[in-house]
């Protein structure tokens, strides 16, 4: 399993939006990152500043969103949307979509979810639960 360091994280979506405005090709990994950019125009600004913000602390304390977090997070639902992993995240975004009528909405509650399950495997020090990402999904649908 692939865990890049935080500066690799970061770097992907720099080297993304420098390569998108350059033209160059991108990997599979930067078109999904260049999506997410692109749904983020809130962000877009602080990508052209490498040097300021590949090493910026995001502090939630001081009520910073650290929009690097937000959008791997997007990225990571992307790709488990790609290959129904964990099996069954597709039909449930596919329900929660009815209910929201938007994408990228959608993609914020399950975003929740990813959360909830990453801070209980990080508090009790255990693998993450896919039965914890589901159980926070299927509350919505009702």
């Amino acid at each position: 399993m692939f865990k890049p360091s935080r500066e690799q994280a970061r770097q992907l979506f720099f080297d993304t939006w420098r390569k998108y405005h350059q033209q160059e090709v991108l990997s599979g990994i930067e078109a999904i990152a260049l999506e997410v950019i692109l749904q983020h125009q809130e962000y877009q600004g602080l990508l052209d500043n490498p040097d300021q913000y590949l090493d910026k602390d995001f502090l939630p304390e001081m009520g910073d969103t650290n929009p690097f977090l937000h959008m791997s997070m997007h990225v990571a639902i992307k790709e488990q949307l790609s290959i129904n992993q964990p099996i069954g995240i597709c039909k449930r975004f596919a329900r929660l979509l009815e209910k929201t009528g938007s994408e990228h909405d959608t993609a914020h509650q399950v975003m929740e979810c990813l959360a909830e399950m990453i801070w209980q495997a990080q508090r009790y020090q255990s693998a993450p639960d896919a039965t914890i990402y589901f159980e926070c999904l299927d509350k919505r649908f009702s």
